[in-house]
């Protein structure tokens, strides 16, 4: 496992551009499963996450070309299905949640599927119903077995469609009942599904795909099946978690930062949330200009009570971005109540913080009130462990903020999701080195 060393304080200074987006590059990759003809996909993010869900594409038989990094092209003819039942497939499989948007791909298309249970971040449960059930409705039949927690799947009589009420609004279970329902016989109705940009994007790749799909950017989808895929080619937009966490990391610097194609239009309230903190930017065509702040006052309500920020799904806040929300209050002027609603682990990182020097009260698993230090105090640097993605680069921007030297460990979580991040920091002047 390799750490970052961080020497804090530098101002920072330029222009950065967001990768492509992580969570809208799973799904997309998945959906290649569903044609024989090549899908095209543009503005890949090179990281850890991507780059193994690529890997099991090809170990499955899947025709992978990559000119460069940042694009490439898939060809699904065939599936060796013996592959799914491997060991290098089931150590990949396991690293990261993406890779359960195989099965309904697979499903749909060859009858069968297998994957075992996904890992991913250790923030809390996150059950599988959702995708179970939905694919169960469409005529899915699953076995697991108990000594190697497989999801096996198949569908002898193909998928037909029906109507859902989904329980909760998954983004990853929508997606994998999308792409389950595009061939099956018939008409899907999904209500409740998710209607994150991911799955905007998604929708539309597949509509060009010859799909036919109402409803796109509502939580109520209306998918008529049809017989065969074609292939396409498709863009992902900037990475919005990038985005925010760039916005942040320049208010909590106090630096002058352009963020360049951000993508704007794609974003929804992110960049309001970051405004409640008093953050100053600039919309400069597709561009976000943040200036040097000295300091940043939260908002109150209007009736004078203390502000409180909560995730919730689209479009309501991300919970990607709730633990770099939670670290640029720490320096804020105010006080703030932070509610992470959905995953009951993700706020554990805060005794990293609170060790650096930040005010921070953990109510219970789910809420965390943070007593901003307006920067009259630096936070210290200190020797951490990233122990999730977004916990992770949350942690890093404390650390280009304290005084001092940090260290941060298991910094492949951190891979995981941002691609050089290292490099392209290093570019706005920041002090980082990777050990």
């Amino acid at each position: 496992m390799g750490s970052f060393k961080i020497q804090g304080g530098a101002k920072l200074h330029g222009n950065i551009t967001p990768q492509g987006s992580k969570n809208e590059a799973l799904q997309i990759l998945c959906a290649c499963l569903l044609t024989d003809e090549q899908i095209c996909i543009k503005n890949v993010p090179d990281i850890l996450d991507v780059n193994n869900l690529i890997a099991l594409l090809e170990g499955m038989g899947v025709e992978v070309h990559r000119k460069v990094k940042s694009e490439i092209t898939l060809q699904a003819k065939e599936i060796h299905f013996d592959f799914l039942g491997g060991e290098t497939f089931i150590k990949k499989a396991i690293s990261f949640r993406g890779s359960i948007m195989m099965l309904g791909a697979l499903l749909t298309r060859f009858g069968k599927a297998s994957i075992p249970h996904p890992g991913g971040d250790k923030i809390g449960r996150r059950r599988l119903d959702t995708h179970i059930i939905g694919l169960q409705k469409l005529g899915a039949l699953f076995s697991d077995s108990e000594s190697r927690n497989i999801y096996k799947a198949t569908a002898p009589k193909g998928l037909t469609g029906t109507y859902m009420l989904l329980d909760e609004a998954s983004v990853t279970g929508t997606a994998n009942i999308v792409m389950a329902a595009v061939l099956a016989k018939g008409t899907t109705t999904i209500f409740n599904a998710a209607c994150e940009p991911y799955l905007v994007q998604l929708c539309n790749m597949l509509v060009r795909m010859g799909a036919k799909i109402q409803g796109i950017g509502s939580n109520l989808l209306i998918i008529e099946g049809v017989n065969k895929l074609s292939g396409t080619e498709h863009t992902l937009l900037s990475d919005m978690i990038e985005v925010g966490s760039f916005i942040g990391m320049a208010a909590m610097t106090g630096s002058e930062i352009t963020i360049k194609n951000a993508g704007i239009k794609h974003l929804g309230i992110i960049p309001d949330i970051f405004r409640k903190l008093g953050i100053s930017m600039t919309f400069i065509n597709d561009d976000i200009f943040i200036p040097a702040q000295s300091h940043y006052e939260v908002e109150t309500f209007l009736d004078g009570s203390i502000m409180t920020i909560a995730d919730g799904p689209w479009p309501g806040f991300t919970p990607d971005l709730i633990s770099i929300v939670l670290v640029v209050a720490t320096q804020a002027n105010g006080t703030i109540l932070i509610h992470q609603k959905m995953f009951e682990s993700r706020l554990f990182f805060v005794d990293k913080l609170i060790d650096m020097g930040a005010q921070i009260i953990l109510c219970d698993p789910h809420r965390a009130n943070v007593i901003g230090l307006n920067h009259k105090y630096q936070l210290k640097g200190i020797r951490m462990s990233s122990p999730d993605i977004r916990a992770g680069i949350a942690l890093l921007i404390a650390a280009l903020s304290a005084e001092g030297t940090s260290i941060i460990d298991n910094i492949d979580q951190i891979d995981r999701g941002y691609q050089f991040i290292d490099k392209r920091l290093q570019n706005l002047g920041a002090h980082i080195e990777r050990i």
